[in-house]
């Protein structure tokens, strides 16, 4: 199973409990790519994902099976290329919208499952994983807000939620989707831009069960579990955001339990990762 990761150094924690919770529900082999990039932004500088974080990953994964692998990809130099002008003010970090490179990146292969970092696997998703994607650039599942607002067609929900997303990159490489939506980036603001921009540009999508993207509240056939932003309306309407990495908010504010054993390693790991940093 290939599987795609994008960030900068923020996603780390991310990183290591999401690809702990595939190792959890695959009996595949499990090879992933993390594209990077490191750049200043706003008077800030954005670091990169670190070396250390990928070779305990590794060392993690061979743990379950030697054949498993994880590289890391710096795209800085392609990013400089083609910085999304129009966009990097929005809330979203810049790094967000780097796999709209990875068509540029040789390394990866003709089919893989893009995964944002808060997605927790919780079942099997060689289901997903392993569908014809002959006729589609991309397969996903709709997102739970925007696909009634957004759509490319006024009469059909189609405007998909790009946390989890199944590339068929040698379409995508042939379409050129990506580098189309590269250009939109640069040249037009939008509301989550790389999202929209995929949505907006994609000849070809397959839309899949929610169960393979759950964004808001576990279910007994989730797959996989997106901790995206939600809204609450009682007793006042307001967003909640928590992240599987904020263990205490993941008990008190969703009351979910269910990811406690997976917590309890990835707590180990990442400060074993921290403790040798010092």
């Amino acid at each position: 199973m290939n599987v795609l990761y994008c960030g900068d150094g923020n996603i780390e924690r991310g990183l290591i409990i999401s690809v702990m919770s595939l190792l959890k529900n695959i009996e595949t082999d499990l090879h992933v790519w993390v594209l990077t990039a490191e750049m200043d932004f706003q008077g800030k500088h954005i670091s990169p994902v670190r070396d250390d974080v990928i070779c305990a990953l590794r060392e993690y994964m061979q743990g379950y099976n030697s054949s498993d692998s994880i590289s890391l990809v710096d795209v800085s130099g392609l990013f400089e290329k083609e910085v999304p002008t129009a966009n990097m003010g929005t809330r979203f970090t810049p790094c967000c919208m780097l796999r709209l490179f990875s068509d540029e990146i040789s390394e990866i292969p003709d089919k893989i499952m893009y995964l944002d970092n808060d997605v927790v696997c919780r079942g099997d998703p060689s289901e997903f994983y392993n569908q014809d994607m002959t006729e589609y650039e991309i397969a996903g599942v709709l997102d739970y807000y925007g696909g009634w607002f957004f759509r490319k067609n006024p009469f059909k929900r189609d405007y998909l939620n790009s946390g989890v997303l199944l590339m068929n990159m040698s379409m995508i490489r042939k379409t050129g989707l990506f580098r189309e939506s590269r250009k939109r980036c640069c040249e037009k603001k939008m509301f989550m831009p790389d999202q929209s921009a995929i949505n907006k540009l994609a000849a070809s999508k397959k839309i899949c069960p929610r169960k393979y993207n759950e964004q808001r509240k576990l279910q007994p056939d989730t797959v996989m579990q997106h901790f995206t932003t939600s809204f609450r309306f009682f007793p006042y309407i307001r967003t909640v955001t928590v992240k599987p990495w904020d263990i205490p908010r993941l008990h008190e504010v969703l009351k979910l339990h269910e990811y406690d054993d997976l917590l309890s390693e990835y707590t180990v790991l990442y400060e074993s990762i921290v403790k040798n940093r010092q």
